[in-house]
């Protein structure tokens, strides 16, 4: 099975995911960029940034697998953010969907989006990502590698990644954790978080 390919440690999973193709409501698009993030305190990839960080609970427990499957929540209680769950099931681990390139679907994703925006900034950034392919918090918790599913997700090899710091993140700031495309238009640009510690004084 697909989903297997993502029985790994959140780093190697947001390798795997990097380049993928994401097909969503008439719209198909080529993963740019993405973010790991780990789970609890007691488990193999303790993560104080992550949602899992404390705890199972009915808001996050997508994150504790199986692996494959979509987790949506609200960022500022405003834009749907995805990742895609990893790791063995029971474990928390997840892969945040930061940037995609359109590569099918353009005028469904700007209809979505807005007549005003560029192409290469339809689905950059988390939160624009899930608007130009239609994901919504009713898509919580879906198999992305079911056919049936309303957004679907193939595994491909991608070339060229890059790593660096998470963005936005306040706890284990430093990490490299965040995974990119070189050079592609479509990544989001870096931006730390003011409640961060200074570079270099973090995990």
């Amino acid at each position: 099975m697909a989903a297997d390919q993502l029985l790994v440690d959140p780093v190697a999973a947001a390798h795997r995911l990097l380049g993928a193709t994401l097909v969503g409501r008439g719209v198909r698009a080529t993963l740019v960029e993405v973010e790991a993030y780990g789970g609890v305190p007691d488990g193999p990839w303790p993560d104080a940034s992550a949602h899992s960080y404390r705890g199972i609970n009915g808001r996050n427990a997508v994150m504790f697998g199986p692996p494959g499957r979509l987790y949506t929540y609200r960022s500022h209680g405003i834009h749907v953010c995805a990742n895609v769950s990893c790791g063995p099931d029971g474990v928390a681990a997840a892969v945040l969907l930061r940037a995609a390139a359109i590569e099918e679907g353009t005028d469904v994703a700007r209809g979505r989006r807005g007549a005003a925006v560029r192409t290469v900034a339809l689905a950059r950034g988390p939160g624009n990502l899930c608007s130009a392919l239609g994901i919504t918090m009713a898509d919580n918790g879906i198999d992305l590698f079911d056919r049936k599913s309303p957004v679907r997700l193939v595994l491909n090899t991608a070339q060229g990644a890059v790593s660096g710091p998470r963005v936005g993140v306040s706890q284990a700031a430093d990490r490299p954790w965040r995974l990119w495309l070189a050079g592609r238009p479509e990544v989001s640009p870096y931006r730390r978080s003011p409640r961060a510690p200074a570079p270099g004084e973090s995990d």
